[in-house]
């Protein structure tokens, strides 16, 4: 099975030997699981976008299966839902890479490519995908707002900018001015145990995508009345 990348040149290659640890389980699900795509999953989403969501990793039964970002598991579910939502999205979302669902407006991007033991990323994992994190955040030259799902994907976001982590710490809607002129808006991780406890409910994340919305909006107003006449 192939995949497509929005943004071919910066992804890592399917046998990516970076990270020692991430390539051994690979390798486990490769031989239990050996029509999963078991792979770096790549990017998805429309490369003109002008916002981008930073992600956080591959969730063993959702994106390391289909090859897609957030395409199978439960934070999926409501992450799409919430796009088509707010009109970022085309076509039914139904939980498989052939289901034609297409963004607009939209993409997404995660800070590591490969699947973690336990969902959770060690530094050096994070430190060794940074280069193809920060090459796409390079390479959508339209992107206004970046929406970071959770901690580890605002770490990358801000470190993609040269920024100091402690300048912006995280906080679930909070939003920072970045040194490109994008501005990132902060949520919790749109998962299971986020939403089941309650932590992050569809009306919190509802307002994650109006608040982009609105810096959206400002800044285009603020081009177009600086626009030379």
């Amino acid at each position: 099975m192939e995949i497509d990348s929005p943004l071919p040149g910066t992804e890592p290659p399917r046998d990516c030997p970076r990270c020692p640890r991430l390539v051994a389980l690979r390798r486990e699900c490769q031989a239990e699981y050996p029509d999963w795509w078991n792979a770096p999953v790549p990017s998805f989403g429309d490369p003109d976008a002008w916002l981008a969501f930073a992600g956080l990793a591959p969730g063993k039964h959702g994106a390391n299966r289909t090859g897609r970002p957030f395409t199978g598991d439960y934070a999926g579910d409501l992450l799409f839902a919430t796009l088509a939502e707010f009109g970022l999205s085309r076509g039914h979302y139904d939980a498989r890479i052939d289901d034609g669902l297409t963004l607009d407006g939209a993409i997404i991007v995660n800070s590591v490519k490969c699947l973690p033991p336990q969902n959770k990323p060690i530094p050096s994992e994070i430190a060794h995908c940074r280069p193809f994190f920060e090459g796409q955040m390079a390479a959508l030259p339209k992107v206004k707002v970046v929406i970071a799902l959770g901690r580890i994907a605002h770490d990358a976001a801000l470190r993609a900018e040269g920024v100091r982590l402690a300048a912006c710490p995280f906080a679930h809607g909070a939003v920072h001015a970045l040194p490109s002129g994008r501005h990132l808006v902060d949520s919790y991780h749109c998962s299971r145990y986020n939403t089941n406890t309650g932590r992050l409910t569809p009306e919190m994340f509802a307002d994650v995508f109006r608040t982009a919305l609105a810096l959206r909006d400002q800044t285009s107003e603020r081009n177009s009345s600086t626009t030379a006449r």
